[in-house]
């Protein structure tokens, strides 16, 4: 475009009917539809030229720098001068932002980065011509414990920090720096704390003082420490003090886009920022999930909205003085899409750093890709916002006025129904009600005030109301004491609870204790809510004694974490599949009140209802894990999160009936091979002796994992092998090992993640920990003195490679394959594995009459005896019996080649099956031994019994 093609007038470029711009590229669409860019270009004969070539590409920070140079000569550096070119830079920019805005050359996020590309500049040219001309007189502020020389800390706040500013925008400010001193250098000092509070004054002055050529930008100072009753610029250490001490929630939500916007050139001032961060994130971000936020948000909401009314109407079409409805505090406008948005940060960000970013698009599309918000959703909210961005600039670029109002005047509103690409007004209020209805939706549903559903008041009120009318009656008439409780205990029985003394004495000892009367006022409010939600449901269920004793427990765990109170009283939901999880399972009880993180889980039907996706659940893990690198103890709650999510996922969909014993078993081995790969990777980067880039070692797993029948609770019986020719391997290995079943045993803050046994490992708890895979190869093939017992190739029918370097996991099952295939006595294995199923029997009595499914003759173990020694003798006529396939496959296969009866084969497999599933069952509701009554189980017992005597020859 050549630049004589701007040389119009802002009358020329205006149709003749007045209607718009002239079509065609000789037409300045600022001139036409902005008055302040109209009034600009009168006053700026050479802006015309400017635009020509600003327009042809995007507006960079290059291009800034380069016409502030133009305009400031290094020879008028004072702060007039600053101001000017500042000034006049600003003029240019915004025109240059309304000419391709407006020609559809630019983006949303090319006008916010522009603007605020902007801000940074005018700041950071600001700051180094007001700090040279203060350095005359007072020198440079020194740190009194560093002795360095310190900088003033400017953060950008709200849309500036979050690189969304608007074209008419004010900026937030918070002024900072590092230490306390004095200047020195100069003919006079003043104290660090005076030094920066005179910088910020004329850095503010600079700003914003309106002048000929106008001003810069508006600043605001408000969201400083105790605002405009604080200091101007106040030290990290006071800052620190105050977000401890009176820091409140609708701080946090500004802190979200906090962002340090002045020059970071320096080390001292890369240093300082990052002190920032380190200060500020555990103010923001909690490291638990915290659901207390949606009653602040609320709250502060209510009271925009509140101020909102006073000044516009309702949505467009849907109230009074309709015309003035703001776009940003109006229902379905800006501010509650950015309150959706930072929901997710604040209540997630503390465990997912991802979520810790500021521009309110991609919070969106994180929250996506998290699984947080429906895709569905996040587009109509993207949309909406984008829509909405774009009407406000077009509203702002009319007169360079921080409006967000909706226009009075017919003119106005045609003229801005033009610059939305409307045909007239009517069309743009259809489209804006199109969008934000469903913004507003949206909005109503998250952060509604919830109702819990009606239930009779219970709590408190036989408890603390009787209680106090008790002491009362008591006083005047101690006969009264022996009845008092009949008419609370009445009305527990009409509710449908049986031991009604024990239940009335147990909210009797809450109600007293130290813990219930130190919760706070809100907690307490939540607390009482959900007792009597909880007396509610728990009368509901088949066994409510039972429920309530376990929810009782569960409530108690959590009542002085509000988070976890707030979560329950916003989602009632929640507390349905509480009552739900705590009634079909005393084992889940007991694992939902050692980990009540978990009650996220249960907000996410999605989830809940789905197949686990293991490759997306270990890119996040990965992320995490290196999100946080360098901290172990976060590190290690994050796999102990994770692997409790995971496992409470699994635990939901067993208790609704959704899985078999299989499936389950299959889903906890899967996680379990997850979790020791990241275990295995993370340990690895932290390791100081490693000696290479990837550890040329795996996890081989036995027992219960190796043959994926994984349970809740079980141990993972693992062994170490390394294919490693370095000199230094075993040792470096070995510290290796021994990290990795520390960070897989310990317990910290998050709980516990897995109980490792390793003696399955050559010559068992007397051997290395790590073996080399030719000294394992020797050792199976019995090469040599030192050689493995039968028992160690039985354990192999079920051993297979779970975690870490590939080729050895390779080599590993080539391996197996082989030594399950070596050629053997019959007699003498059928001797070795009957003995050995003595021993087994000895070290487990049974004194009950009842039947243990897994150790009495009959049981599991039998089977499985019998199964490893059909592979052990079979293999090598039968390779396929050396697949991990599992026990009632083994079964079936063998039946089917004829090594023993095919019918009998099925029916010992459906024994197995049946055990297994008694056996969780029985797991599930806290049982410790799985033992039932012998004859429940006596047909399975006498198949097995018939199969043991046809194998081995014995009863």
């Amino acid at each position: 475009m050549a630049a004589g093609a701007f040389a119009v007038t802002a009358a020329q470029a205006l149709r003749p009917d007045g209607e718009g711009p002239r079509a065609g590229g000789d037409v300045l669409y600022s001139a036409a539809y902005s008055h302040y860019a109209r009034r600009v270009l009168q006053a700026r004969p050479d802006l015309p030229e400017i635009l020509a070539a600003a327009v042809a590409q995007p507006l960079t920070r290059a291009w800034m720098e380069a016409r502030l140079q133009a305009l400031h000569a290094p020879s008028a550096d004072t702060e007039d001068a600053a101001k000017r070119a500042l000034r006049r830079l600003r003029a240019e920019v915004m025109c240059a932002v309304i000419e391709r805005d407006l020609r559809g050359l630019a983006t949303l996020g090319e006008v916010t980065g522009a603007m605020t590309d902007l801000a940074e500049l005018a700041i950071q040219h600001g700051l180094a011509v007001l700090g040279d001309d203060l350095a005359a007189t007072f020198g440079r502020p020194v740190g009194a414990h560093s002795g360095e020389v310190q900088e003033l800390v400017v953060v950008g706040m709200g849309k500036l920090g979050g690189r969304e500013l608007n074209v008419s925008s004010d900026i937030d400010l918070i002024f900072l720096y590092d230490e306390d001193g004095e200047t020195q250098g100069g003919p006079r000092s003043l104290s660090n704390h005076e030094y920066f509070i005179r910088l910020g004054r004329r850095l503010i002055n600079l700003l914003a003082d309106v002048t000929a050529d106008g001003y810069v930008f508006r600043v605001d100072m408000r969201l400083r420490p105790n605002g405009d009753a604080g200091p101007l610029a106040c030290s990290l250490g006071m800052l620190e003090e105050y977000l401890v001490v009176q820091g409140r929630e609708w701080e946090r939500y500004a802190w979200i886009k906090g962002r340090v916007v002045s020059a970071l050139g320096s080390p001292h001032a890369q240093r300082t920022a990052g002190l920032l961060t380190r200060l500020t994130s555990p103010f923001v971000f909690r490291r638990y999930l915290d659901y207390g936020v949606i009653a602040a948000i609320r709250s502060l909401h209510a009271q925009i909205r509140s101020e909102a009314a006073k000044r516009s109407g309702g949505l467009p079409g849907h109230g009074v003085n309709q015309r003035s409805f703001n776009i940003k505090l109006g229902r379905g406008g800006i501010r509650e899409i950015e309150f959706m948005a930072q929901v997710f940060q604040l209540i997630r960000g503390g465990q997912d750093p991802a979520l810790r970013i500021r521009p309110t698009l991609e919070v969106l599309a994180v929250a996506v890709e998290r699984g947080l918000l429906p895709p569905g959703q996040a587009g109509q909210l993207g949309d909406a916002y984008r829509f909405l961005r774009q009407l406000e600039h077009r509203l702002q670029y009319r007169d360079d006025a921080q409006t967000h109002h909706l226009p009075t005047s017919p003119d106005e509103q045609h003229a801005v129904a033009q610059m939305m690409g409307c045909s007239d007004w009517p069309a743009l209020l259809a489209r804006l009600a199109e969008l934000q209805e469903p913004v507003a939706q949206q909005f109503e549903a998250t952060f509604s005030d919830p109702d819990a559903g009606p239930c009779e008041a219970l709590w408190p009120d036989i408890v603390i109301h009787d209680s106090a009318a008790r002491a009362q009656d008591n006083a005047q008439d101690p006969s009264h004491a022996e009845g008092d409780s009949a008419v609370p205990c009445q009305r527990l029985q009409a509710a449908g609870f049986t031991d009604c003394n024990a239940l009335l004495d147990r909210l009797r000892a809450i109600a007293a204790s130290l813990r219930y009367r130190a919760l706070s006022e809100a907690s307490r409010a939540r607390f009482d809510q959900l007792v009597n939600r909880a007396l509610d449901l728990a009368a509901r269920q088949d066994d409510p004694d039972s429920t309530i004793g376990r929810f009782i427990d569960f409530l108690e765990a959590i009542s002085r974490r509000a988070s976890y109170l707030s979560l329950l009283s916003e989602y009632p939901q929640a507390m349905d599949r509480v009552a739900q999880t705590l009634h079909a399972s005393r084992w889940a009880a007991a694992y939902l009140t050692r980990h009540p993180q978990l009650l996220d889980e249960l907000l996410d039907s999605d989830a809940l209802a789905g197949a686990p996706d293991w490759a997306a659940f270990r890119k996040r893990l990965h992320e995490r894990l290196l999100a946080a690198e360098g901290q172990v103890e976060q590190q290690m709650d994050i796999l102990r999160r994770e692997h409790h999510a995971e496992t409470f996922r699994v635990l939901l969909q067993d208790l609704q009936g959704m899985l078999t014993v299989e499936q389950v078993a299959d889903r906890l081995s899967d996680l379990a091979d997850a979790m020791l790969d990241a275990t295995l990777e993370t340990v690895w980067r932290q390791l100081a002796t490693r000696h290479r880039e990837a550890p040329r070692f795996a996890v081989i797993a036995y027992g219960r994992l190796g043959g994926k029948e994984l349970g809740y609770a079980s141990d993972l019986d693992i062994i170490f092998l390394y294919d490693d020719e370095h000199e230094r391997a075993p040792e470096v290995y070995a510290a290796y090992a021994r990290r990795l079943i520390t960070w897989l045993t310990s317990h910290t803050a998050a709980g516990a993640l897995f109980d490792v046994d390793t003696r399955l490992r050559p010559n068992g708890a007397a051997g290395l920990l790590v073996t080399s895979f030719d000294a394992f190869r020797r050792y199976q093939l019995r090469e040599g003195d030192n050689t493995a017992w039968v028992w160690e190739h039985q354990a192999l029918t079920r051993a297979r490679f779970c975690a870490g370097d590939a080729a050895i996991g390779a080599r590993f099952e080539a391996l197996r394959c082989e030594v399950l295939c070596q050629e053997r006595d019959a007699a003498a294995l059928r001797g070795e594995i009957a003995q050995m199923r003595r021993k087994v029997a000895e070290g487990h009595p049974n004194p009950t009459e009842l039947f243990d499914l897994k150790h009495d003759r009959g049981g599991m173990v039998d089977i499985e005896f019998t199964v490893q020694y059909l592979v052990l003798l079979h293999s090598r006529a039968h390779p396929q019996l050396t697949r991990n396939a599992g026990n009632i496959a083994l079964l079936r296969e063998a039946g089917e080649l004829g090594l023993i009866d095919a019918a009998l084969a099925l029916a010992v497999g459906d024994a197995y099956r049946l055990f297994r599933a008694r056996q969780h069952q029985l797991r599930l509701d806290g049982q410790v031994h799985a033992r039932v009554a012998p004859a429940s189980m006596a047909a399975q017992t006498a198949a097995v019994g018939t199969l043991w005597q046809a194998v081995f020859g014995e009863d």
